[in-house]
């Protein structure tokens, strides 16, 4: 198919555009600060673990939680005299205590209630104390020590939850202590609304605009500094009931504002009360300031409004952000903000980018021994295909981090699947006897079916991932749910072209596709049902081995998952970090994370570790011989950054994308094909769990990124055989199911060990050369990958075959096509 010229034009532009936009992320910072602001505005931002960041350390606001504390006394208090039909109007806040007009089975029954929060054995969050006729309830220091513990806990979820509506910037963020919360984020181009964007309660309230001073009304200052107002101390409506808000513009000033929407229950009580106070103003209040307070012209239905007011864009934004992920328990004050370097380290950063240019060096190598000058023509697709996925990053502002990075690598192993699929296929239409031309169209027609449906299968996944997961998985998602569309653009639409108007520029009459040594082989006669059950039943059993590693000895988490002791080293010249960081690994038992710290002579050690005196003596050894007058400034106990809300929330995504996958093989294929599918999946991940469990490798955020990199590539490489099962299937040869396998396995064998063997090139430098830090991802893919693809040659069929015979199938692709 010959091409308008304007279309070739149109390729041309856009690809040129596209590598002058991604070639600054290639520069060194020093030549890109030189650019003009158009030419390099577009570079994508490096995550944490590849650049560093900003180091924030909060910690809970005492006095704004005791504050809270007490106004939950205070309506406690209340409730029980109301009860007891005594009048509340003689409660007082004085200072730490709230006291009142009291009987002794006030006090019992509040001493009781203290007792009861409190749990047995453990001091009361109140004291309650009656003289003569005045009670008064005073926190204690225990109990404030335990709010102020749940505060920071319950924070971080609503901290990661703020952080992830502004962008994909994949923080780090953990206890630390008692009452602190340590936050990272890379690239902060403006700390001070970050600081407001983490330090802000967000405690929202709709309150009556009083008409004058008396009980229960308050004196509240306007946010905008325009003076203060006299609100009602009694909430109409609370900032729970909130279901979402977002920023926008005021269709008739242009003004930034805030639009909000109840839940249900939260729309019909806005409702009643709008109709109950028409001509009346309604305050909106944040944090004890009021928002705005416009007058009730009628009743509001519908459970939506908007919040006006002198807001600039940014502040609109950060307020709809604070609206939408909720309030926190307490405020939360910055007591430490610094710079810190790249958790990853500059040594290992190094190391990734060597070995990464060797595995793809062996990748170009493999391809050009398969396929000549065809594979080094695919190879240089895949420097665009580069340059497009960083240049998409760019235009999104997404974060780069080793997860995306390992998306990255995937695609780039999908695209050059696609290629041998390709290949593979025009082989075949040229053993057949066809021309070049013909060759070329009907084994890209061929091959299209299988590369849309093993990537879009893939892309569903990716997508529910990014819309139900956080943190680094939705940054995962996001670059391969980009590379994946990209990938299929440079394989099909941009190979196609070139191949096409090579072979009619050189007049090429057939199209061999050769080795570089050697000729094209015709598929085997391998019986791979022969021993299909046997295959089964060993990969079942090894499966439920997995399992049990699972439970005993059981998986070896890492300080992402099960937190540690954190460490600020200190010492009077720069500090060595790649010697250090390869002595703590020797020599320190569990995971370890150290980051440059501020200064060069400033590092901050984070270690795993229950045993925590141990862990800080073993630590402290270690670096006394690496640095010998090294000092230790600050040691704290550090929480996982992997948290209950989050490890459920990324369960929750991945339980979405394996159903979708399982939806879209059903509706493309047939179910027992997308049951086949799911079930080896089930068997690929299972005994890639047990392998890690039973090494011993350390599961952390980059392993579970390689378990998701592993799923994608399993579920496309299976996608692959059915389809060419599925193919012979639909031909209608009367050919019994087994024998229709072993053809179709014999048929993708060599493209099965092409596919793994041009990625495990990719990824074994980096497990060998690597260093700690990316070896942890490449481990896991490389023992992943050798499951993933003995499955398919061997267990993904005689599924398959299995499936068909316990459930009878009648479909016009299956039955009659199984031995009596």
């Amino acid at each position: 198919m010959r091409r308008s010229p304007w279309v070739v034009m149109t390729y041309a532009f856009l690809l040129l555009l596209a590598v002058a936009t991604a070639i600054p992320n290639f520069l060194p910072q020093h030549i890109r600060d030189t650019l003009p602001a158009w030419a390099s505005s577009q570079t994508v931002s490096l995550g944490l673990d590849l650049q560093g960041g900003a180091h924030l350390l909060l910690a809970v606001d005492r006095a704004d939680l005791a504050q809270s504390r007490l106004n939950e006394l205070r309506q406690t208090l209340i409730a029980e005299m109301r009860d007891r039909k005594l009048n509340p109007a003689s409660i007082r806040v004085n200072g730490t205590e709230v006291s009142a007009v009291g009987t002794e089975a006030l006090k019992e029954a509040l001493q009781y209630n203290a007792a009861a929060t409190a749990g047995p054995g453990t001091a009361p969050d109140f004291t309650v104390q009656l003289s003569g006729d005045v009670l008064r309830l005073a926190l204690t220091d225990a109990g404030l020590d335990r709010a102020a513990s749940a505060a920071a806990d319950s924070s971080l979820e609503v901290i990661r939850h703020r952080v992830d509506q502004v962008g994909v910037s994949e923080p780090v963020i953990s206890r630390v202590g008692k009452d602190r919360v340590l936050v990272q984020m890379p690239g902060v181009e403006n700390p001070a609304q970050l600081r407001e964007l983490l330090g802000s309660t967000a405690k929202m309230s709709f309150q009556m605009v009083a008409p004058g001073p008396g009980h229960g009304i308050s004196l509240l200052p306007m946010r905008d500094g325009s003076g203060a107002i006299l609100v009602e101390d009694r909430e109409e409506l609370n900032g729970d009931r909130l279901n979402k808000a977002a920023s926008a513009f005021d269709p008739q000033t242009g003004q930034p504002m805030v639009t909000f929407a109840f839940d249900r229950q939260g729309g019909a009580a806005f409702a009643e009360i709008t109709a109950a106070n028409i001509g009346r103003r309604f305050a909106v209040v944040l944090d004890g300031e009021v928002l705005t307070a416009p007058v009730i012209q009628q009743a509001i239905s519908g459970g939506q409004g908007q919040i006006t007011g002198d807001f600039t864009a940014e502040e609109a934004q950060t307020l709809a952000v604070l609206l939408t992920s909720g309030a926190l328990p307490a405020s939360l004050d910055v007591v430490e903000e610094r710079s810190v370097g790249a958790a990853l380290g500059a040594d290992s950063i190094k190391a990734g980018l060597v070995t990464g240019a060797i595995g793809l060096a062996l990748v170009v190598a493999i391809m050009v021994s398969l396929y000549r000058g065809w594979g080094l023509l695919a190879s240089g697709v895949l420097g665009l295909n580069v340059m497009l996925t960083l240049t998409a990053l760019g235009l999104l502002g997404a974060t780069l981090t080793l997860p995306g990075i390992a998306g990255i690598i995937l695609c780039l192993g999908i695209a050059v699947d696609s290629n041998i699929l390709i290949f593979s296929r025009i082989r075949e239409e040229t053993a057949k006897g066809a021309n070049a031309i013909k060759a070329l169209t009907q084994g890209y027609a061929r091959a299209w079916a299988t590369i849309l449906d093993a990537n879009i299968t893939t892309l569903l996944a990716m997508l529910l991932l990014f819309m139900f997961g956080a943190g680094a998985i939705r940054g995962f998602a996001i670059t391969m749910s980009l590379g994946i569309v990209i990938s299929m653009f440079t394989a099909v639409v941009l190979m196609r072209f070139m191949m096409e108007a090579l072979v009619r520029r050189r007049k090429i009459t057939q199209l061999a596709i050769k080795p570089l040594v050697g000729e094209v082989s015709a598929p085997g006669a391998v019986s791979f049902m022969k021993r299909g059950r046997l295959a089964l039943a060993v990969s079942a059993m090894l499966s439920v081995g997995s399992l049990g590693l699972l439970v005993m000895p059981g998986p070896n988490f890492g300080i992402d998952f099960t937190g540690g002791v954190q460490m600020i080293l200190r010492s009077d010249a720069p500090v060595p970090l790649s010697d250090l960081r390869a002595a703590i690994t020797a020599h320190v038992p569990g995971d370890a994370s150290l980051q440059a710290f501020g200064e060069p002579d400033e590092v901050l050690i984070r270690v795993q570790g229950g045993a925590g005196q141990a862990t800080v003596e073993a630590v402290e050894q270690v670096a006394a011989q690496v640095i010998p007058d090294a000092t230790f400034d600050q040691i704290d106990l550090v929480g996982p950054t992997i948290g209950a809300e989050l490890a459920t929330t990324g369960l929750l995504a991945l339980g979405l994308a394996v159903l979708a996958m399982l939806a879209y093989i059903w509706v493309r294929f047939e179910w027992h094909f997308a049951a086949g599918a799911i079930t080896v999946l089930f068997l690929d991940v299972t005994k890639t769990f047990g392998t890690i469990a039973l090494i011993g490798w350390e599961v952390n955020l980059v392993t579970i990124v390689a378990l998701l990199t592993l799923i994608g590539y399993s579920v496309n490489d299976k996608v692959v055989v059915y389809d060419r099962i599925r193919e012979h299937l639909a031909s209608g040869d009367d050919e019994p199911l087994e024998d229709v396998i072993d053809r179709s396995l014999n048929q993708v064998l060599a493209r099965c060990i092409f596919t793994s063997g041009t990625t495990l090139a990719a990824i074994v430098p980096m497990a060998i050369w690597g260093g700690p830090a990316v070896s942890g991802f490449a481990w896991p893919m490389i023992a992943g990958v050798i499951i993933a693809t003995a499955s398919s040659l061997f267990v993904s069929g005689p599924v398959l075959a299995w499936l068909a015979r316990r459930t009878h199938v009648v479909s016009r692709a299956v039955s009659g096509k199984q031995r009596a």
